[in-house]
């Protein structure tokens, strides 16, 4: 099974880029996020055709997160448990059969969390607490599980082409690092870190200064695996090429390939 998790920044801005990515990629299951768009307005026509099931969790403008499958999705969930009262579209989860079983994946969009400190950053902290809490009970499942999505966090400083310029960034700040290494504390795998340890592997490059040009770049998007899932993965490709594209999102793809 070959997941991936995009942040297409606007599904309706980069809807020729999705369609090419999926008939040249072929994922069988892909985590979309930032789709800035309400559950009616998701092009689920264009998308008509391309042999996936749709899952959306939409908003008006900001956020909103998808997953499609090639096979029949269950057990949809569309909330982040831990808070009713909060509406914002950055979590969505389902159950997806394989040949040799199924994966429980959660597609996130995490908050950004800037300016820090602020309360756009303490949402954030929170969100995390959430994710953990979340994670620590579907981690007592023993099943295959992913989160993917874009965390908004950068682990390491070899996470990023040029780790000072983040020191005051809510992505990048001791308490969201901490946080981040508290959920791979829980027994979860960071699928990428998993098959390497070279630096200058980024998912991100600002619209700004040229960041693509220059290779400046962050790696915030991210495969967290379950060891149920950990002890199946074969492969992880992050899918440069798609931002030199035409008007391309600031994020690329991340695909990892588990044997279910």
């Amino acid at each position: 099974m070959r997941i991936a998790t995009w942040n297409v920044n606007s599904v309706k801005q980069r809807l020729e880029h999705l369609l090419r990515f999926l008939k040249e990629e072929a994922p069988d299951v892909v985590c979309l996020q930032e789709l800035k768009c309400q559950d009616d307005a998701f092009p689920r026509l264009e998308l008509d055709g391309t042999g996936y099931n749709i899952a959306v969790r939409g908003q008006k403008s900001f956020n909103g997160v998808a997953i499609l499958s090639k096979r029949p999705m269950e057990d949809i969930q569309l909330r982040l448990p831990g808070d009713d009262s909060d509406e914002q579209a950055r979590f969505i989860e389902a159950l997806v059969p394989g040949d040799k079983g199924v994966v429980r994946i959660a597609c996130i969009y995490l908050p950004n969390g800037n300016p820090a400190p602020s309360e756009k950053y303490s949402y954030k902290l929170a969100w995390m607490d959430r994710l953990h809490a979340h994670a620590r009970a579907r981690l007592r499942e023993e099943e295959p599980f992913v989160i993917a999505g874009d965390f908004n966090v950068i682990p390491e400083p070899k996470d990023a082409a040029r780790p000072e310029q983040w020191v005051n960034d809510a992505l990048f700040l001791p308490p969201t690092r901490e946080k981040f290494r508290s959920l791979l504390h829980l027994g979860l795998c960071d699928a990428l870190r998993a098959t390497t340890d070279a630096d200058g592997i980024y998912t991100f490059w600002d619209y700004q200064a040229g960041a693509w040009q220059k290779n400046n770049g962050i790696r915030i998007d991210h495969m967290l695996l379950s060891p149920q899932a950990a002890d199946r993965l074969r492969s992880v490709t992050v899918v440069r090429h798609t931002r030199g594209w035409d008007k391309p999102s600031d994020h690329v793809p991340l695909m990892a390939e588990l044997d279910v």
